[in-house]
């Protein structure tokens, strides 16, 4: 018996090496990626197995042991109901050829063959898997001097599979499967009568090829987020979970935690109103499992976390305007507060004005200026929400002062008569040695009609003042021109004064060469003299340059209060007009200027 066996091992060991050569070849070539493909962790729903098969009977008929048969040929069908339990139907053949028989008769030799079906359970464990295997069946028996009779069968045995990366992982190797079987055959009384085979041994191997898979389950997944991301207290916050790859077969229980959070299913509301401000989560599990008498069995679970945050009231903003901003004593001016809420709390609203008075409590209010001085009236808006934050703005109102009175018709009237003219002097007038002098008949005329004006002018404007300037010819130069036009202004105060104008009331300054009329504006005014007829114009412009030098030798007379200027027209009508214009003190004057020097 032990040599059959050790020969039946060398079979086996062949065997193996042969089906293994595929998994080498690929193993050998480490530069190419391995690419897992679908299922390949997955356990097959039907086996289909077909190899060599080795039989080595257990039981001695008139002192006669059967042969070990070692040409057979094996297969079985299994079907799985989940990945580890199945149904198997098998079936083998087992023929001793005659050169392997022991006797040296040219019958047939021994034979088995038989089918069972029982159940098989196997251990899937990454490329390899140990299975075992419980049947019931019948067997076929005979030999050359005995009849194949059929007797029940019972094989118990297990093995190992190696998955392969052929056929896109479909095709294994059962490396090896060992059974016991225990067989009875009921042979006639003269070929051996009852035999029990307890128990003979059967070896094999061969390839696996799987069809279909029970691919597990895909994990569960939890995605959870909260909306809106920030709030402020008392605002509401929902967070929501969804969930993925759950079996619809299967119950899903939602949990929920986290301050003031409830819900039980896919969502759950938070609420904030006792919260401070600050980040919150809110953590959800999801457990999924079969109902059963004690509750849920358990199942695949997942978790997540979702964050909000709390942020503090912010105070309101507020601003105010008044309308009208600028208004008459007495009147009334309306102020309209805006007060704005980030939160939108209720708002209060209060006034305050620093003189007059101000009424109102809602979103405007009215200022009364009844009692207030003039000027700018300071105004401040107050807002405060439930919540006690406050905001202030202000405004102001301008109460004018009242116009003053027009003036009388007598002062208009005045003011119309004092229509300024200017004052001439002859050439190098007043004399140096005769500051009094220069002052022609015509000129003291326009003078003294000014003084008498003036004066009941001051009754209606006491702060009003007369500016003289005095001016003088090209013909001398800077420091005579200057002293000679001081001394104008000054005889035209003296005379002033004389009539009974106050000195404190009479401005004069002296501009020498400064600001002397050209000869285009002179000629302007000649042009412009209401005076002069066409005939007159004609003659006084043949004589441009006297007239030129005479119209620089005078005193301009400003009025303070209003701003008007003496007209400069030349007085061409005077009865001694001629003298203004006569040239003969020019020597004398040059001569006079030398002197100085």
């Amino acid at each position: 018996m032990n040599s059959r066996v050790s020969k039946y091992l060398s079979w086996v060991f062949a065997l193996a090496c042969v089906a293994l050569m595929p998994i080498a070849l690929v193993a050998q070539d480490s530069t190419k990626p391995t690419v897992k493909a679908p299922g390949d962790d997955s356990a097959s729903k039907w086996d289909i197995f077909l190899g060599y098969s080795a039989l080595i009977p257990n039981a001695r008929v008139n002192g006669f042991g059967y042969n070990s048969i070692d040409y057979g040929v094996i297969g079985s069908v299994t079907r799985y109901f989940n990945k580890n339990a199945g149904l198997q139907f098998e079936g083998d053949e087992h023929i001793l050829l005659p050169e392997n028989r022991t006797t040296s008769t040219s019958e047939p030799g021994d034979d088995f063959s038989g089918a069972s079906v029982g159940v098989v359970y196997r251990i899937p464990k990454g490329n390899i898997t140990p299975f075992f295997h419980a049947l019931i069946g019948v067997e076929q028996a005979g030999s050359y001097y005995q009849t194949d009779t059929w007797g029940p069968v019972v094989t118990l045995g297990g093995g190992f599979d190696a998955k392969t990366p052929l056929f896109n992982h479909h095709l294994s190797i059962r490396l090896i499967q060992g059974d016991y079987q225990f067989l009875h055959e009921n042979f006639a009384a003269d070929e051996g009568g009852s035999v029990s085979f307890n128990p003979q041994g059967r070896i094999s191997a061969g390839l696996v090829y799987g069809i279909g898979s029970f691919t597990p389950p895909p994990p569960v997944t939890l995605a959870c987020g909260a909306s809106p991301a920030w709030v402020f207290p008392g605002d509401p916050v929902t967070v929501t979970a969804t969930a993925g790859g759950l079996d619809p077969k299967l119950n899903a229980v939602y949990s929920w935690s986290g301050t003031g959070v409830t819900g039980t299913g896919t969502t759950a509301s938070v609420a904030t109103g006792s919260l401070a401000a600050g980040s919150y989560a809110v953590k959800v599990e999801v457990k999924e499992g079969k109902p059963g008498k004690e509750g849920l069995k358990p199942g695949q679970t997942a978790d997540c976390s979702a964050s909000f945050m709390v942020k503090a009231f912010e105070p309101p903003t507020l601003s105010c305007v008044a309308s009208p901003s600028t208004i008459n004593p007495g009147d009334k001016s309306s102020v309209t507060a805006a007060g704005v809420s980030p939160q939108n709390r209720p708002l209060t609203y209060s006034y305050s004005a620093a003189s007059g008075t101000i009424s109102g409590s809602g979103a405007t209010a009215t200022f009364d200026s009844t009692g207030a001085a003039t000027g700018p009236i300071g105004i401040t808006c107050n807002v405060a929400d439930d919540k006690n934050q406050t905001a202030t703005a202000s405004t102001s109102v301008t109460i004018t002062a009242p116009p003053p009175p027009g003036p009388s018709p007598e002062q208009v009237q005045l003011e119309t008569r004092l229509a300024l003219h200017s004052v001439f002097f002859p050439t190098d007038q007043p004399r140096i040695e005769k500051p009094n002098g220069g002052l022609l008949a015509s000129q003291e005329g326009t003078l003294t009609t000014l003084a008498s004006d003036f004066k009941k002018y001051l009754e209606f404007k006491p702060d009003a003042h007369l500016t003289l300037s005095g001016h003088a010819d090209v013909r001398g130069s800077v420091k005579y021109n200057q002293a000679l036009s001081e001394r104008r202004v000054a005889r035209t105060k003296q005379f002033l004064v004389e009539q009974g104008v106050p000195e404190a009331n009479i401005d004069t300054r002296g501009l020498g060469k400064e600001e002397e009329l050209t000869a285009d504006q002179v000629k302007a005014l000649v042009e412009q003299n209401p005076d002069l007829g066409a005939a007159e114009r004609e003659k006084v412009l043949r004589n441009l340059t006297v007239i030129v030098l005479a119209q620089n030798r005078r005193v301009d007379v400003v009025l303070s209060t209003t701003g008007q200027e003496s007209v400069r027209l030349y007085p061409f009508n005077a009865a001694d007009s001629l003298t203004l214009l006569d040239e003969r003190n020019l020597a004398t004057r040059k001569k006079a200027a030398a002197k100085a020097k």
